[in-house]
């Protein structure tokens, strides 16, 4: 194990100051870099298992990484398995089902199902990893109509803690079941999953850009607006603050805009007129909202996929008034110089509110709207210049903050808040004693 060329894994091992460690170990948030005695780069479930028995012979923790969206805080011992190589996609038509390797990322996924009409509930950013996403739950541009990405899950395969190779569904290993849809991490290391695909050839949908200028109309509209939505609607409003980078496309190049997200799963003449009370809220700057193949789900938010440094921080929201906006457009409306680039409020509600029948592990399903934060790309202002920043935000927003978040969008851990707020008491300790029992020695570490 301790050695690049080891032969009981097929996949590399390495250790600091090795050619393959660096790379091995980067993922999308560059803020984080992490240090582990050893990584290894898992090709199988079998070098999964392997690595996960040799972490627990010598009483190493042990974290995993796929693609790396998920990082807020360093790995800086112990062994990490990297599962990017898992990523395997199959289809099956008839089933209506995939099944998808633990290193997938979205886009392999919705390109298959694609192929047959079919396509996954997905998160807004295509190239986030599958597994990592699933596992805290999961609110896409399809929350409203759809639901939450993780009820899809039909199965996974996972090595706990005692290093042993689990199948987790609704028939074995009920619990581990329950707790791998939205409890995100401490459970295990997920190889595979299999998840249901639903029927989506086209939609209507996608994004309305909008002038500084009309940052306040429109959000004021929209707000409004939300309060009577068709359920089948998912709506998002973000106020981005675009780069002056020769990068950037010239419509957005330096500008500060508002873009509203909308995605119906309906005919295209009923989306049209359904969002024609938020395309009339004011001058279009750029519209890009029309009929969609599925296959361009991601083209609704249109998220960053190039690895960069981020800071993230979201939490939830009993609703959204009038007296929400002013409070909101205070610290990141026009004119203001808060460090974040992105301030997003989702629309949430609708399908979300129901859970799978024997119940997740998923937190926030009561939350009416969640308001997502970033600061990039200066990873000086991460420490002290953002959090405060979020903080004084929050501070003002308290009338309308609840009490359940959802750990997706909880972003950098808060100390002695993050459990109490991702999920209700009574399903932190409902995953503490599930946690306890699949990984006694707290291989995995303890949330």
């Amino acid at each position: 194990m301790v050695s690049t060329s080891s032969p009981a894994l097929s996949g590399p091992v390495h250790l600091p100051g090795d050619p393959g460690y660096t790379p091995e170990l980067a993922g999308y948030n560059t803020a984080v870099s992490h240090a582990p005695e050893i990584v290894v780069g898992a090709a199988d479930a079998d070098d999964v298992l392997q690595s996960v028995r040799f972490a627990r012979e010598r009483g190493m923790p042990v974290a995993v990484q796929s693609t790396g969206h998920g990082a807020h805080v360093p790995v800086a011992s112990g062994l990490l398995v990297s599962t990017r190589r898992l990523d395997g996609v199959s289809v099956d038509p008839a089933a209506r089902a995939a099944t998808v390797g633990a290193g997938a990322r979205w886009a392999a996924v919705i390109a298959a199902a694609a192929e047959h009409g079919l396509a996954p509930v997905p998160g807004s950013s295509d190239n986030v990893g599958v597994a990592g996403y699933l596992l805290g739950g999961g609110l896409g541009p399809l929350a409203r109509s759809h639901g939450v990405s993780s009820d899809y899950l039909t199965g996974l395969t996972v090595v706990t803690g005692e290093g042993e190779l689990v199948e987790a569904d609704e028939h074995q290993n009920p619990d581990l079941f329950w707790a791998l849809r939205g409890g995100k991490s401490g459970l295990g290391v997920v190889t595979a999953l299999r998840l249901r695909l639903v029927e989506l050839r086209t939609l209507y949908a996608g994004s309305l850009f909008f002038a500084e200028e009309h940052i306040e109309t429109v959000l004021r509209t929209w707000a409004g607006w939300t309060a009577t939505a068709d359920p089948a609607v998912t709506t998002s409003v973000a106020i981005i603050r675009f780069p002056p980078l020769d990068a950037v496309p010239e419509p957005f190049r330096g500008r500060r805009l508002l873009s509203l997200r909308f995605a119906y799963p309906g005919d295209a003449g009923d989306g049209a007129r359904l969002a024609a009370p938020l395309r009339d809220a004011a001058p279009v700057h750029l519209d890009g909202l029309g009929e969609l193949a599925g296959a361009d789900l991601a083209r609704i938010h249109n998220d960053p996929s190039a690895p960069a440094p981020s800071w993230v921080t979201g939490t939830m929201l009993t609703g959204v008034d009038q007296g929400l906006v002013t409070a909101l457009l205070g610290h990141v409306g026009a004119g203001t110089d808060a460090p974040f680039v992105v301030a997003e409020l989702r629309h949430l509600g609708g399908a979300v509110l129901a859970d799978v029948p024997g119940g997740s592990a998923v937190g926030g399903r009561a939350g009416a709207f969640s308001l997502g934060l970033v600061a990039l790309p200066d990873p000086a202002l991460f420490e002290s210049v953002a959090p405060a920043a979020a903080a004084a935000l929050t501070r003002d927003l308290k009338p309308w903050l609840a009490p359940e978040t959802t750990i997706n969008f909880a972003g950098l851990p808060r100390p002695g808040e993050e459990p109490a707020r991702a999920w209700s008491p009574g399903t932190a300790a409902r995953l503490d004693a599930i946690r306890r029992r699949y990984d006694p020695d707290g291989l995995f570490g303890r949330r």
